[in-house]
């Protein structure tokens, strides 16, 4: 898979621009808040129709305009696809694949297929439970529709029950509506756990070798999949917990509170690792990410490194970046010095200065 080019019309800080992508390694150098993210999050935006940094679409729109564009053109197999994404301030996007004009999101998803990796993906391990279901989701979304087709009906028929739960106090003859909604979040719930805890399991498989050598031989990593609530017992559960639902006006079991264990010989690295044993697990985690969606889809994905890094040390950045060499990779940093100097091949240059990117030669 590769990203041949991104067009941008006053999307962020770009008025205009043009981009075209080498099929290795491409590096976007400048000082910061010049602009270098906003690329990679134009490409972000183009493979997913959201902003990794949860911005709204009005947010997206550059400064004084009412609308936005992205196009994005993708090889896969052989095949070109063209993606135009128009973002405007008052409406929904519109999405056009190959010049068709989309429905819905899933009808993108799987298209582009992204692994991004930015600095706040390094304390992925020590946040909160959200981040890591958040990476689940994400990359499940990518690879299997039918998960984004369950994951997005359950959590419209969870708000609608968190809605009824309040409801119900003001209007109590309303529980006897509360079955109808259970019975589909039930039903939703039970395949997003059994897609997660598959998904966990082959992760795992992939993230033990590569954790093993970026710690040199000396650490075992293990993934562990925590439902809060096992599938078998999904049902028990949310009918014994529906006082305590109805007394807190909002669903306290199921997916929504799911969480991913790291573990280095039984113990916890979320709570009891060093910030050197959170982010090699992080690095191998992004690094597992890419070979999981390679053997899934039998495609290389594209790479993006945001920043990422400024925040390794030497023996990090070095493992990472000996791992990327058959892999589109778009890197975001502030100068090309670690390049150079590990003598790492570099494809393409563009340096980033207020919004203008030039290409430059000699790389």
């Amino acid at each position: 898979m590769i990203l041949k080019s991104v067009a941008l019309n006053h999307f962020r800080n770009y008025s205009d621009l043009y981009l075209e992508f080498d099929k290795g390694t491409n590096i976007l150098y400048g000082d910061n808040a010049q602009g270098k993210t906003n690329v990679l999050e134009s490409v972000y935006v183009s493979g997913t129709t959201r902003s990794h940094k949860g911005s709204r679409d009005r947010e997206l729109i550059q400064f004084g305009e009412e609308e936005a564009h992205i196009r994005t053109v993708v090889e896969k197999r052989e095949k070109l696809y063209q993606i135009d994404m128009h973002i405007k301030k008052s409406r929904s996007k519109g999405i056009a694949i190959n010049k068709i004009p989309i429905k819905k999101a899933a009808e993108l998803f799987g298209i582009l297929n992204i692994v991004f990796f930015s600095p706040e993906d390094l304390n992925i391990i020590k946040n909160g439970p959200s981040e890591r279901r958040r990476f689940l989701d994400f990359e499940l979304c990518q690879l299997d529709k039918i998960y984004l087709f369950h994951l997005t009906n359950y959590n419209k028929i969870l708000n609608q029950r968190n809605k009824l739960l309040k409801d119900i106090n003001f209007r109590p003859e309303l529980r006897d509506t509360l079955p109808v909604w259970d019975m589909q979040l039930i039903d939703y719930g039970k395949k997003i756990i059994a897609s997660r805890n598959h998904f966990v399991e082959r992760l795992n498989d992939i993230v033990y070798g590569i954790h093993k050598k970026i710690s040199g031989d000396k650490e075992e990593l293990e993934l562990r999949y925590e439902p809060d609530v096992e599938e078998e017992r999904l049902e028990e559960e949310l009918v014994k917990n529906q006082e305590r639902d109805l007394k807190l006006g909002m669903t306290s079991v199921g997916p929504h509170r799911d969480d991913m264990c790291f573990l280095i010989r039984d113990i916890d690295i979320r709570r009891f690792g060093s910030q050197g044993q959170q982010r090699s697990c992080a690095l191998s985690l992004k690094l597992s990410e890419i070979e999981l969606v390679k053997e899934s889809i039998q495609e290389t994905p594209v790479l993006i490194l945001d920043d990422v890094l400024s925040e390794l040390d030497s023996s990090r950045q070095n493992f990472l970046l000996n791992s990327i060499h058959d892999i589109q990779t778009i890197i975001t940093c502030t100068g090309l010095d670690e390049f150079v100097k590990n003598r790492f091949e570099i494809n393409k240059v563009f340096k980033v200065v207020n919004g203008t990117v030039t290409a430059e030669n000699g790389f």
